[in-house]
């Protein structure tokens, strides 16, 4: 895939992160109960997955072979934690979004992504391996940070605790970390179906748990709303997610992390803009750090100069005279 194509994919796929922070938060405010929005979510993804596995031979073929890969060591366990991040993603959705509004909260996840998308390229966690990190890619990430500050700056007052902050922030470092460790199962199981099966699968674990306790305190919701686009956060992150799994061993995390960035700030401000979620304006401040964070990305995503012609390789020695015997 060329690298313009798959930088644009992932501007696409950020969208699409937005839009489901939109859907799951009004899900959790309108049952106000997070918890059980969040199951929702990740639950009807899994159950989609599953009947596409079901209905579809390859998808089969892969979880062999994600099967297969985990029993020889190929996938280690903590390789399969990318849901755990997945199922806090989904959480701070349904906390934070009625809140801060999308604009914000995708604000506190561009700053997470940002810094672990930096991290876990230098130490080699993707499945890409390791990525130096380049004057351009340095560059645009810090330039991606001063955007998240200059937005945040004029929307953080004093109705908002700071701790509602962190969440978004702690998310978007998890979500490196999830993309990080899809690619790799991926990878293994030469399957991004296979990848996204087991993340949802986790995921969705992780979260029925935290809503037997949570139920177990405050009681399930009344009722459920009649809206049917509440229900579509499943399926959206069954797309983005898989998208981010074949992605990311072609871009790296830190390139995939700015996309995403980019596709998420445009769209998020698109969505508060034209159908607010909050009574808090859109500032000027919001649109000049999302326009910030695009140039971010086209920054880190240049290849300055021109790649270093390969030297010719060296006459060989011995092999030029004798024949090289079939254990060599």
């Amino acid at each position: 895939m060329p690298l313009w194509l798959a930088i644009a994919l992932t501007v696409v796929t950020g969208g699409l992160v937005a839009l489901q922070s939109r859907v799951n938060g009004q899900l959790a405010r309108a049952i106000d109960d997070y918890s059980v929005a969040a199951v929702i979510s990740f639950g009807s993804g899994l159950v989609l997955l599953l009947a596409l596995v079901a209905a579809w031979p390859g998808g089969r073929r892969g979880l062999v072979r994600l099967g297969v890969a985990f029993r020889a060591g190929a996938v280690r366990w903590w390789m399969l934690l990318g849901g755990v991040a997945g199922a806090w993603f989904v959480a701070t959705q349904g906390i934070a979004v009625g809140v801060l509004g999308v604009a914000l909260f995708t604000i506190g996840i561009v700053a997470g992504q940002t810094l672990g998308g930096v991290v876990f390229d230098v130490l080699g966690i993707g499945p890409g391996g390791r990525r130096p990190l380049s004057f351009a890619r340095a560059a645009g990430a810090v330039l991606a940070l001063v955007a998240v500050g200059w937005a945040v700056s004029a929307q953080v007052t004093a109705s908002v605790p700071s701790w509602v902050m962190l969440l978004p922030f702690s998310a978007g470092i998890g979500a490196s970390w999830q993309q990080a460790m899809n690619g790799r199962v991926r990878t293994a199981a030469a399957s991004a179906l296979a990848a996204t099966v087991a993340n949802f699968a986790v995921g969705t674990a992780v979260l029925v748990g935290v809503l037997l306790v949570h139920a177990a305190s405050v009681g399930l919701p009344d009722r459920m709303p009649s809206d049917w686009w509440l229900y579509t956060g499943g399926a959206i992150g069954c797309v983005f997610i898989a998208a981010q799994a074949v992605l990311v061993r072609r871009v790296g995390v830190l390139l995939l992390a700015l996309g995403l960035v980019a596709g998420q700030l445009a769209a998020a401000l698109a969505l508060d803009v034209l159908l607010p979620a909050t009574g808090r304006p859109v500032g000027v401040a919001t649109i000049g750090g999302t326009a910030l964070a695009l140039v971010a990305v086209a920054l880190a995503s240049i290849r300055w100069g021109r790649r270093p012609k390969h030297a010719a390789p060296p006459e060989p020695e011995a092999t030029a005279t004798r024949p090289v015997s079939p254990a060599s």
